[in-house]
């Protein structure tokens, strides 16, 4: 293996430990903090030994399944259940569940990730304060579709884990968002398709 190679492969297992072990979120914010960790230079931070989000990726999945090999599977269950409620719930705005609960590559600070398709925010609120319901609300930039849009964020919580709620507009349906894992059109699940991941898991235990 070429040094650059041992570099980023070491940049790579060290962001993966600050998302595991401080619950640092965002792939990048990760790889550069843990880039500053192996040298000073700007080319080590922020130029070609950094990693992609999919080589974190893969070392947090094993990360977690060699730590967490005996709680990740139940861990796993509770979330995707609780995914699934809301997704019935939020029936009316076509729900998908996206992210690690999804994936399956999910830590004790795991959120559970839902894009919600509405013609309006408010459609989704009012639904919301109907039931009683506390949330919050956040305008967070997204690219999606080539062009950078601005989109609201609802957040909820239940027994402790967040549920974070990307609403879009119901014509963007079919105009999947992009992965920054993959770089390709993000895996999602609708409540039926979730039913028989949940299913399948269950057998495999």
């Amino acid at each position: 293996m070429r040094k650059d190679d041992k570099i980023r492969s070491m940049i790579a297992s060290e962001a993966a430990r600050l998302m595991y072990e401080d619950g640092v979120r965002e792939y990048r914010d990760a790889k550069r903090k843990a880039a500053k960790r192996f040298g000073p230079e700007k080319a080590l931070s922020l130029g070609s030994h950094l990693p992609t989000n999919a080589e974190i990726h893969d070392e947090l999945a094993s990360l977690i399944a060699t730590r967490e090999e005996k709680v990740l599977p139940e861990r796993l269950l509770r979330l995707r259940l609780t995914a699934l409620s809301y997704l019935e719930f939020f029936a009316p705005f076509s729900p998908y569940l996206v992210g690690s609960v999804l994936s399956g590559a999910v830590t004790e600070r795991s959120d559970i990730d839902i894009h919600l398709f509405a013609d309006a925010v408010e459609d989704v609120e009012k639904m919301l304060a109907e039931h009683g319901m506390a949330f919050q609300t956040e305008t967070v930039p997204i690219r999606k579709g080539g062009v950078i849009r601005d989109y609201t964020h609802i957040y909820l919580e239940n027994d402790g884990v967040e549920i974070e709620c990307s609403v879009y507009p119901t014509e963007e349906r079919r105009n999947r968002t992009i992965s920054s894992i993959t770089g390709k059109a993000m895996e999602r699940a609708n409540a039926a398709q979730l039913k028989r991941i949940i299913a399948a898991g269950i057998r495999t235990q």
